[in-house]
């Protein structure tokens, strides 16, 4: 038996040299080399494209509904983010309502020390004296007493700035001259006819200092006069502002 192995073996062999293109390389009666040792295992390939999304998978059995996990625990808090754009305005609210009733104020307390005002007429059809002081004889308002009734004078106790205005009634020529310390501050005239009844008006805006004063005169044209509820002559002042 074991002749015919060898038999078999040089058998095989010379078929093998058959089938080569040369016959120099296959010498007759040789024997056929044993296998080469298995090489290195190569190197994995790259990862391939990540795929779609599967579809849900079924429930183990037929009757159960598909259920969602429970819901996970917060995650933790982030920083805070940058501020964003301020926003336009919202649209006015509606008018609240009304609030209760303050209490009673002081009348005493609220009342300002910083006040002057006066008015006075004159009450009589007799005209002025010319170059005189015009006399005022009716008080109508003097607050805090500043204008004094015996000289006919305004006299400042709160320095700052006055205005001062007459309005005089007339049946003949008149001037009125509007005084402060000896200076004439302005002077308003009205050249009318005889018998020819007329209403003249004038105004300053002066700054006086504590203790000056202010008043009006007359000149030849003295035609200033009074006649109860058909004519009055008023001469006015009081503080618009305190210095």
């Amino acid at each position: 038996m074991f002749g015919d192995r060898i038999i078999f073996g040089i058998l095989l062999a010379g078929s093998l040299c058959l089938h080569l293109v040369s016959t120099d390389t296959c010498p007759a009666g040789a024997m056929p080399g044993l296998p080469g040792i298995p090489g290195y295992p190569g190197r994995d390939g790259r990862d391939g494209v990540k795929g779609e999304t599967g579809y849900p998978g079924n429930p183990l059995k037929p009757d159960q509904a598909i259920k969602n996990g429970e819901k996970g625990e917060p995650g933790i808090k982030g920083r805070p983010g940058k501020r964003g754009i301020h926003g336009d305005s919202g649209i006015k609210g509606p008018l609240g309502p009304p609030g209760e009733p303050g209490d009673p104020g002081n009348s005493e307390g609220s009342r300002s020390p910083l006040q002057s005002a006066f008015s006075v007429s004159r009450a009589t059809r007799s005209p002025p004296e010319p170059g005189a002081v015009i006399r005022f004889g009716t008080i109508i308002t003097n607050v805090n007493g500043h204008f004094n009734a015996e000289e006919s004078k305004f006299v400042c106790k709160i320095p700052g700035t006055y205005y001062f205005v007459f309005h005089a009634s007339s049946k003949d020529k008149m001037c009125v001259i509007l005084m402060h310390d000896d200076k004439k501050l302005g002077s308003f005239c009205e050249h009318i006819q005889k018998n020819s009844q007329q209403v003249s008006s004038g105004g300053l805006a002066v700054y006086l200092k504590e203790n000056e004063k202010v008043w009006l005169v007359t000149n030849s044209y003295n035609g200033l006069f009074a006649e109860g509820r058909k004519a009055d002559s008023v001469f006015s002042g009081f503080l618009i502002h305190a210095h």
